[in-house]
């Protein structure tokens, strides 16, 4: 489900809209989404930026241009998670902190680690698959393991975040493609009531509800 309160770059590709769980978040430019993400309220996406499949990026999650997220990915953003408080009683939205997390530009995070709140992986590293991350990331640098340690330096560090791919052009293969004049393929799969957009700017499409 892609909630109206999405705003989305030009050339968003999300093969599978019905697959997905985006809401109040921004995607920016020619980002490419897999199936099985959730997006939550407030996290946003810089341009060129790769999901995979099963990523999990909750509120306070910021990832910068040319970041790649690989499959299974988890972000945190509560330092001491509780369902309930000291008198038993379920915790609401105002009872807890949100601890941001920042993902800088060409950064690259492994299948499956999980990134605990709190940190900065800096421009141009790389986690390996499987760590668990809990402090600061330097710029460049390769970690790995749980917790995850610096083991040297990324090797793609000094190469640039990946270009903007082009919008398939094959009818039969194209995946869906979201851009100011190609919206309407979202809408059909998408939550009952989706309209087309009503503001747009240089980046970002604004949706709102059908009336």
């Amino acid at each position: 489900m892609i909630s109206p309160n999405v705003f989305l770059g030009q050339n968003v590709v999300i093969h599978h809209p019905e697959q997905v769980n985006l809401y109040g978040c921004r995607i920016g430019d020619n980002c490419k989404i897999a199936s099985f993400v959730e997006i939550q309220r407030g996290a946003i996406l810089g341009n060129n930026v790769k999901v995979e499949a099963f990523a999990f990026i909750p509120t306070g999650v910021v990832i910068e241009d040319g970041a790649f997220i690989g499959p299974h990915v988890c972000f945190t953003n509560d330092r001491y998670p509780a369902a309930v408080g000291p008198d038993g009683e379920l915790l609401t939205g105002e009872e807890w902190e949100v601890v941001p997390t920042i993902v800088r530009r060409g950064a690259a995070i492994g299948a499956q680690s999980v990134i605990v709140c709190g940190v900065t992986i800096g421009e141009g590293a790389l986690v390996g698959a499987g760590s668990v991350v809990t402090r600061d990331v330097p710029p460049g640098a390769l970690v790995r393991g749980n917790p995850a340690r610096v083991a040297g330096k990324n090797p793609n560090a000094a190469a640039s975040p990946p270009a903007a791919s082009p919008p398939a052009t094959s009818p039969a293969a194209a995946p869906t493609v979201v851009s100011p004049t190609s919206f309407g393929p979202i809408a059909v799969p998408g939550p009952e009531g989706l309209a087309e957009p009503v503001a747009a700017s240089a980046n970002f499409l604004v949706l709102e509800p059908a009336s």
